[in-house]
């Protein structure tokens, strides 16, 4: 994978940050602890595209320094490489802060999503992309379906077109999914920032 972000240099996007009522809300999920920060989403909140993950990866190194989870830099590396400005997206999550202790998965994930229905209900992006097995499941509310099962081809959510691909942190510990991880969102840029009616299902 180096070979293919050897020109890239990965950013730290712009955290959102959530009202104090939407955080001191969200904080009533069983995942946040105390020390929890609520991470509302990054990057451009008025972008076309918005992107959706399961939860917030790591913010901050062993010595407390600010930087980039693997997740979001190969996420970085694959807008970048099919030719998708960073600056027209916008990355949320499930849940809204980062798991740290074992938690009921379907009773968080059910608490979290009229969050993220909202979210997506006020922002009205042009797209969305759901990356990641949880992500679809939630989303779809449906957990027979699958990346595998939905990529390759648009994808009606919400009424949005959606894009469905593999979460970037699988991408990395398989590089084999790394041309379907650049190809969904080829499909993608093919329709970003162009007049063009997308056919979903």
């Amino acid at each position: 994978m180096q070979s293919q972000i050897s020109s890239f240099t990965p950013i730290i996007w712009q955290e959102d940050i959530p009202s104090s009522v939407d955080a001191e809300n969200y904080k009533e999920c069983e995942v946040c602890t105390a020390k929890s920060r609520v991470i509302w989403g990054e990057g451009n909140p008025d972008a076309p595209v918005f992107i959706i993950l399961d939860n917030p990866g790591e913010r901050e190194n062993k010595d407390g320094h600010e930087y980039l989870c693997g997740t979001r830099e190969t996420l970085q590396m694959g807008l970048y490489e099919s030719g998708i400005p960073l600056d027209e997206v916008y990355l949320t999550y499930i849940l809204k802060c980062r798991p740290r202790r074992a938690y009921d998965k379907d009773r968080a994930r059910a608490f979290s999503m009229p969050f993220i229905i909202r979210q997506i209900e006020m922002a009205k992006p042009k797209f969305l992309v759901c990356l990641g097995n949880v992500a679809v499941q939630c989303m779809f509310d449906d957990k027979d379906v699958n990346v595998k099962g939905l990529r390759e081809d648009w994808q009606n959510l919400m009424g949005h077109p959606t894009i469905i691909s593999y979460h970037p942190l699988a991408v990395r510990r398989r590089p084999n999914l790394l041309n379907y991880f650049l190809g969904d969102f080829q499909l993608l840029a093919e329709c970003l920032g162009k007049d063009i009616k997308v056919e979903i299902k």
